[in-house]
């Protein structure tokens, strides 16, 4: 069940994280030809979040390009005190990501990938483990598509048809 809550950009503050560089080389008749790309990670740090990848023959376009097209991939994640209201586990490619809510003063647990995207959220709290591939492409994408898949107890009532007292109580 992809999460639905696409987010427009405008006024929003949003603070792009770089995560990886990734020189490419291509070896021609002439010689060497050098490109980049670079994976962005974008954030208001309240609840928002996007990826994009860039491609360029200099670092710097290749950054802004990525942070374009991050902009356009915006989804809202509840936060909830700091934390995520719920355990989540997601697998993408042959990277998986578990993240689990923490108590308040822990901080982000995290390794370079998805510290970058869990801080651009907002989040303060949190375990997290990747186990599997430690590509950052695929940590990324299974990082952001976890927090996607996360619902708070005003959703799951509102799906449910039922008040939130309801929810907690069983």
């Amino acid at each position: 069940m992809a999460n639905t809550n696409k987010v427009r950009t405008s006024d929003l503050e949003l603070k792009d994280r770089l995560v990886s560089i990734n020189r490419v080389t291509k070896v021609t008749k002439g010689g060497r030809t050098f490109s980049f790309s670079a994976i962005v990670v974008v954030g208001n740090e309240n609840g928002v979040v996007g990826y994009g990848l860039g491609k360029a023959a200099e670092v710097t376009a290749a950054i802004a390009k990525g942070v374009e097209d991050a902009k356009k991939n915006l989804v809202k994640v509840p936060v909830i005190n700091g934390t995520i209201p719920h355990k989540q586990e997601m697998r993408f490619g042959g990277s998986v990501v578990m993240i689990r809510p923490a108590a308040p003063g822990t901080g982000i647990i995290a390794g370079g990938a998805m510290r970058a995207v869990l801080e651009s959220v907002g989040i303060k709290n949190v375990l997290a483990k990747s186990k599997g591939s430690s590509n950052p492409h695929n940590l990324v994408k299974a990082t952001v598509g976890a927090l996607c898949e996360l619902r708070d107890a005003y959703s799951v009532a509102k799906v449910r048809g039922i008040s939130l007292n309801q929810v907690f109580n069983g």
